[in-house]
């Protein structure tokens, strides 16, 4: 099975006549049209997108096979997937946060610190979450050179500096 990437979600409704607010994934919001027809986590139904206008909190757009406010209102927090080939290639410094969700997080020395199990952007950049069982809560770990100097996907790892305060 192809790869899925999730590039955006519906936030519901925009107007009476079918548009949606949609939520883009995407470092260039408008891309998340350019990729080609979205699916949905199942794969049930797809959409070919047209924005329409900025909005707040998102874009503005209709979606093939949805007409009415009712139709938009029901997809409401649906997450919208495209095959990641279908995806433009990566300078060889940055991933796809799906990339790293798995990698072995190691210290500098070896040592396994546990699983990538997650990666967050509140606004102030990437954080990874690594969970494994000698650490007693998920440690964060800002994504930049001085806290992970080492991303090695084919290795399936990360080398992470933790912070002087992890037990």
């Amino acid at each position: 099975m192809t790869e899925m990437i999730c590039v955006g979600a519906i936030a519901g409704a925009f107007g009476v006549q079918g548009e949606v607010r949609l939520k883009s994934f995407c470092a260039e919001p408008s891309d998340i049209a350019a990729y080609g027809p979205l699916f949905t986590e199942d794969g049930s139904r797809s959409f070919k997108v047209k924005l329409t206008r900025p909005v707040a909190g998102g874009l503005g757009a209709r979606l093939s096979g949805v007409a009415t406010k009712e139709e938009a209102d029901a997809l409401k927090g649906v997450h919208l997937y495209v095959a990641k080939a279908r995806l433009p290639k990566l300078p060889d410094d940055e991933f796809y946060h799906a990339d790293l969700i798995g990698l072995s997080a190691r210290d500098p020395g070896g040592v396994e610190l546990g699983r990538v199990a997650a990666v967050h952007n509140h606004g102030a950049g990437d954080i990874l979450e690594i969970t494994g069982p000698g650490l007693k809560d998920s440690l964060l770990v800002p994504f930049t050179l001085a806290n992970v100097p080492t991303v090695d996907l084919s290795a399936g790892l990360v080398v992470v500096n933790p912070p002087e305060t992890l037990d």
